[in-house]
Parts: structure tokens; sequence; C-alpha cells
């Protein structure tokens, strides 16, 4: 198949990467795995050996049809459908999503499929390096934004290993990388509105250059009761800091 560029699509042909993923997974028999983008089917096959079947999103009809001619639907259930307009609610509890994500469209795929950590087992992803580091940044540091606390309030996450561009065909313009994703137990943070957390960090990290005090929708007494100096800048922030302040905005 050639790689379509509307569809971000770079298909992973390199065995020894192949195989450190599968490791990773480590998938077995009745696990309810979905895999998202399994393009020409270099993950599929090794994921249904160990698990014997599984189900899979793309969103080319060209590469589900020649998937579906090589598995039988019992072994491999193929959903022709966009992963951005999927419900994965739809899904049974417990499952595990894995893949090698389109690069287009990877850091709003990551936002969605956060809307579903409660469902998930775990989640193991193929990205690009960039947004790993961004998925896995501490406060304070430059990677440091939006995409970490939002992530960071659902997830532990772990960046496994580096992949270089000439394990893809066609190669990217930029390493990749892969990531595990593990839901975070009840109770790892206070109860909180997860819209008005959304909220609240969409508004800070579109003014990181300025101070807190400049950049949220607080009074000075707020700050003075959170504990939180009002000086520094939304970047300085622990996801736990970010919690604290969209309950004390949602008055909980």
């Amino acid at each position: 198949m050639i790689p379509r560029k509307r569809f971000g699509q770079h298909f992973l042909h390199d065995r020894g990467v192949l195989r450190r993923i599968v490791e990773a997974i480590g998938p077995a028999p009745g696990d309810e795995i979905v895999e998202i983008g399994p393009g020409e089917g270099a993950l599929t096959r090794p994921l249904l050996e160990r698990a014997g079947r599984l189900t899979a999103l793309e969103v080319d009809r060209d590469l589900a049809a020649a998937l579906a001619r090589e598995f039988p639907r019992e072994r491999l259930a193929i959903i022709e459908a966009d992963a951005l307009k999927y419900d994965f609610g739809v899904q049974p509890r417990g499952i595990r999503l894995v893949g090698n994500l389109p690069y287009n469209i990877s850091t709003p795929l990551l936002f969605h499929l956060a809307d579903c950590a409660a469902r998930v087992r775990d989640m193991h992803f193929m990205l690009q390096l960039e947004v790993v580091n961004r998925m896995v940044a501490k406060p304070s540091t430059p990677e440091y934004g939006r995409l970490s606390v939002m992530l960071q309030t659902r997830f532990a996450m772990t960046k496994l290993f580096r992949v270089a561009p000439g394990c893809f065909r066609p190669p990217p313009k930029v390493d990749s990388a892969v990531v595990r994703l593990l839901p975070l137990a009840p109770g790892s943070f206070p109860d909180f509105d997860q819209a008005t957390l959304a909220a609240l960090v969409r508004r800070a990290f579109s003014a990181r250059r300025k101070t807190l005090r400049n950049a949220l929708p607080l009074a000075p007494q707020d700050y003075a009761s959170l504990e939180i100096d009002p000086g520094l800048r939304p970047e300085n922030l622990s996801p736990a800091d970010y919690v604290r302040i969209a309950r004390r905005i949602s008055g909980s």
C-alpha cells in the first residue's frame, strides 16, 4: 500500500521495534485489545499471535479491506471509523488500547482518549518524541504544558523507548517514541470537575508567559488560602495545584 499523506500514515516495519512493542504490551489470550490505525498490520499480526483476537479501528477503507481479507472476523474485528470521532465508551471495560497513532492528529486524539480513562486497563502508543516528552514533562520545564497537566491528572505515564525515522515507511521527519499510559487509581486526586479543570488549564497555558495573578481568575485571598505564589507562571504549577485551583473555582 502507498501511505496516504492526508491520513498521516507512516508504516512501522522494523522487526526489532515491533518485538519490543509487543513485549511492552504483554498481550495474552482473553485481553480486550483495540488497535488504533493498524495500517498494513505489522503490529496486528504479532498481537494476534499472542492474544488470539483483537479489534482494529481503521479509517482507510483500502487498508481495512486488506486486513479483512487476511483475517476472519472472529479473530480480527475491523471497525471503519475515524478515531477522533469514535466513541470508545461502547467498548467493554478493561480494554487495552494500542497503536502507532497518526502523527497529524496525535494531540487532539490523546485528549479524546483521556475521556475514557476509567474504562481502560492501559494504553501503549507510538507517537512523535516531542509529544511524548510533553506528556511526561515535569513542572518548570520547557516541555510542560496543557497536555502534560490534562494527561497527568488521569494517567501515570512512562516513556519506554525511542524509535528512529528509518524504522518507518516513509520515514517521518521527526524521531518517535513508545509511551505507556496507566489510569490512576481512584482517589489519586480529590474529586474535581473535568470541564472546569480543562477551561482553567487552557486559559493558563494560553498566557504561559504571564504571572498567575494576570493569567487566572483568582482573587488574592484565594492564592493565600491555597498557599500558591501568584507571582509564579503557569508552567510552575503541578497537576495537583491545578486540581486544587479547579476545586476552588467550582466551589468544591
